[in-house]
């Protein structure tokens, strides 16, 4: 891949990120409306799916046309990632604390790595471990995970927090496999259809007409459904299409440094120096993943 290429894939992967970093805004909204946790996830992948339909239906509806062989795939990025990461992240934050439940889940760069270099033979470099090393101790600094309240710590919330990062890690896995073959837009559409197939059911059904009746929702879930969703999905798998997905992902966990910015742009949040160390930490191990080679030699 030339060097523009790879700085394109890395400016798609960052773009995605930081809107994933914005969806707080949405779900604060519509969790002061009366939706549960669920029920946001469930508008959230049926929002994006019909929206991604209609406008792959509207620029070349050959996108949507798959192999049903392949469905495994989407199953992996809908249901197995999408839907069993969500349940597990929105569970660990009701047992262990929201900022130790966003340390837990992102672990998933890791989860990653291994799994990238065991079904594609990604090299686990040494460049890829120090910026893994500066992605968590950044993320630590930054959700202000200390001081831990250790009377929220549960053996069960930990394990399920970890279950959030390793299905966050799998929408890249599959997510690789489905690109061999399928554009980027066929691989988003599906993955919320597959996702959507399962949360109607489960949650769809227990949001009340009255829920809905109200402009404001609508505008909150059509901004859910497309900003840190449809579109941050489309951005980071056209930047996980052109990257390894060890990098791609690393460089994802700009997710919460921008989530933190809206924080002190929206809600007066106060920055501590901490914070802005953890911010320097994340940003250099964005920088630090995007290098192949030093002088010849592979890192």
């Amino acid at each position: 891949m030339s060097q523009s290429n790879n700085r394109l894939a890395y400016i798609y992967v960052f773009l995605g990120a930081s809107l994933w970093g914005i969806i707080g805004i949405f779900v604060d909204n519509l969790s002061q409306q009366g939706f549960s946790a669920l029920q946001i996830v469930t508008v959230r992948v049926i929002s994006a799916s019909i929206m991604l339909v209609a406008f792959v239906a509207a620029i070349d509806v050959k996108l949507l046309k798959i192999d049903w062989m392949d469905s495994m795939s989407f199953i992996g990025t809908g249901i197995f990632s999408t839907v069993f990461f969500s349940w597990a992240y929105f569970t660990a934050i009701e047992e262990v604390s929201l900022s130790v439940a966003v340390i837990l889940l992102y672990t998933g760069p890791a989860f990653v790595v291994v799994l990238s270099r065991i079904f594609f033979g990604e090299p686990m470099t040494s460049r890829k471990i120090g910026a893994l090393v500066l992605t968590l101790f950044g993320c630590v600094l930054v959700i202000k995970v200390f001081p831990i309240n250790a009377d929220r710590i549960s053996l069960y919330g930990v394990l399920v927090g970890l279950g959030s990062g390793f299905g966050y890690a799998l929408y890249s896995i599959f997510g690789k496999y489905a690109l061999k073959k399928y554009h980027p837009l066929t691989v988003i559409s599906y993955t919320f259809i597959f996702a959507s197939i399962v949360m109607l059911p489960t949650s769809g059904f227990t949001i009340s007409p009255q829920q809905l009746q109200s402009q404001t929702v609508w505008l909150n879930i059509l901004g859910l459904g497309f900003f840190p969703t449809a579109l941050a999905y489309f951005l980071y798998t056209m930047g996980l299409s052109m990257v390894e997905s060890g990098r791609a992902s690393i460089a994802a966990t700009v997710e919460p440094l921008v989530a933190t910015l809206i924080g002190v742009w929206l809600f007066n949040e106060i920055l501590t120096i901490f914070q802005i160390i953890g911010m320097l930490f994340i940003l250099s191990a964005v920088v630090l993943v995007q290098f192949k080679r030093i002088g010849g030699v592979r890192n």
